[in-house]
């Protein structure tokens, strides 16, 4: 009985963050925004490749960003200095943003005169698969210091995502990490998934990565 309760109130949960959702979508639709949710775990490299990413846009796309995070605004200030528009979302315990937090932060941002809009997610690979925020898609970062088999062991996220950034490439040499295999286990649970390799450290594979998202710009 007891389980069945939790089921019924998650969807109820998931249900009412899908209506939300379908608004923020209009609102970006109507804004003709590119929306991107980025997911990753903790210390992937999320802001760290939205900085070099939003650097190398400069007087290619305007770009404003929505920073999530449970405590701080350490992020949130180092997006701030590339001179992009930046909101911060503080969620205390909740490990995901959810679509009721975008609708409100929406509400001290203007869309007026963006082409893309970053969403930066809490880290962590479980709880964010589960929302969406209205976003035309979720990329997920997933870093050559973490465990190549992140896509078998977090299906839902890697299904959910579009592209797969493999990040911090230039610590190859010194991890214990195939990005072969990352690729080939993130393709069993989604083979439609675009895979880009760079290091925001050294900018390998950033171009490659920003005409990606020029293409994308509505």
């Amino acid at each position: 009985m007891t389980g069945r309760r939790v089921i019924r109130v998650q969807k109820d949960v998931l249900a009412k963050n899908e209506e939300k959702a379908a608004g923020n979508r209009s609102r970006f639709s109507a804004a003709s925004v590119s929306v991107l949710n980025f997911v990753s775990s903790p210390g992937a490299g999320k802001t760290s490749l939205l900085v070099k990413t939003i650097d190398g846009l400069r007087g290619r796309a305007r770009i404003g960003v929505i920073e999530g995070d449970q405590e701080t605004d350490n992020d949130a200030r180092r997006i701030a200095a590339t001179g992009a528009l930046v909101t911060q979302i503080n969620t205390a315990s909740a490990c995901h943003l959810d679509a009721s937090m975008v609708d409100k932060a929406l509400d001290e941002m203007s869309l007026d005169g963006l082409d893309m809009l970053f969403i930066e997610n809490v880290g962590n690979l479980v709880c964010p698969a589960s929302y969406d925020l209205g976003e035309d898609m979720k990329v997920v970062v997933m870093s050559v210091t973490e465990g190549d088999d992140k896509p078998v062991k977090y299906p839902k996220m890697f299904r959910a995502c579009s592209v797969m950034v493999i990040s911090k490439i230039d610590l190859l040499p010194h991890v214990d990490f195939s990005v072969a295999r990352a690729i080939e286990n993130a393709r069993l649970t989604n083979p439609d998934i675009e895979v880009f390799e760079l290091s925001a450290k050294t900018g390998e594979g950033l171009e490659s990565w920003r005409d990606y998202l020029m293409s994308r710009a509505r």
